[in-house]
């Protein structure tokens, strides 16, 4: 049994489990078909100890590292066979979690750029959750609950986020860092949260990374608003 390691208040966590409240797993980046083995089981794990009630993915739930802006391995899989595999890794995580929002991240949006920058109508371009047969599961680009915002983050740091709306913000993107910082004022109180990842870091679409801090492989949780966890994976 996988047990996460906490960060924040956990006193507070555990004493709201029973509460009514809105109580929000959020998944880190996946870069499906190259997330990490027992990632899942983890968010599993994390969402039954919290007794969450939502999911949320941060973005970025397939890699598609064959169309990158990254220079892409020549020994890689083919657009095909990365898209078809990584349909089939996501359908652990749709079993998993039937019902879920994802916040689209920029790897989620890279063919629909191409797309765009060819000169591709929208209309030739079937939804997200049809390509990647997640009928269920909502793609937004920002989503807010308990006046929390979730975005995936390719304009810089939660806490910077967090700071310039005044707003709660959890987000991922950023696979080094995981926290949970609190800003304090007068009249407010906010948090910006860094999920974290789930990235496998030995794959080589991942390899733009190589030189990069260590991944922060984990998960975050948050309780009506009010609270917010960092859980880390033991690796």
């Amino acid at each position: 049994m996988i047990r996460p390691r906490l960060s924040g208040n956990k006193k507070a966590a555990f004493e709201n489990l029973t509460k009514k409240e809105n109580r929000v797993l959020v998944v880190g980046d996946l870069h499906e078909p190259f997330c990490l083995d027992g990632y899942l089981d983890f968010c599993l794990e994390t969402y039954a100890n919290f007794n969450c009630n939502k999911v949320v993915f941060i973005g970025d739930v397939i890699d598609s590292h064959f169309s990158s802006y990254h220079e892409t391995d020549p020994d890689g899989m083919g657009g095909g066979d990365e898209l078809a595999l990584a349909i089939k890794r996501l359908k652990k995580w749709y079993k998993a979690f039937p019902k879920a929002d994802i916040t689209i991240g920029n790897h989620d949006r890279i063919v629909y750029r191409k797309g765009f920058s060819g000169g591709i109508p929208k209309r030739w371009l079937k939804p997200f959750n049809e390509v990647l047969e997640t009928p269920k599961w909502n793609f937004l680009e920002r989503l807010v609950i308990d006046n929390v915002q979730y975005i995936h983050g390719e304009a810089g740091t939660a806490r910077t986020k967090a700071k310039n709306d005044m707003m709660s913000t959890v987000q991922g993107h950023i696979h080094t860092q995981a926290y949970t910082e609190w800003m304090v004022g007068q009249k407010f109180k906010v948090f910006g949260m860094q999920v974290g990842c789930g990235v496998d870091s030995k794959a080589y679409a991942v390899a733009y990374a190589k030189h990069f801090k260590k991944q922060a492989i984990g998960c975050g949780v948050v309780i009506g608003g009010h609270t917010a966890i960092n859980c880390l994976m033991e690796l």
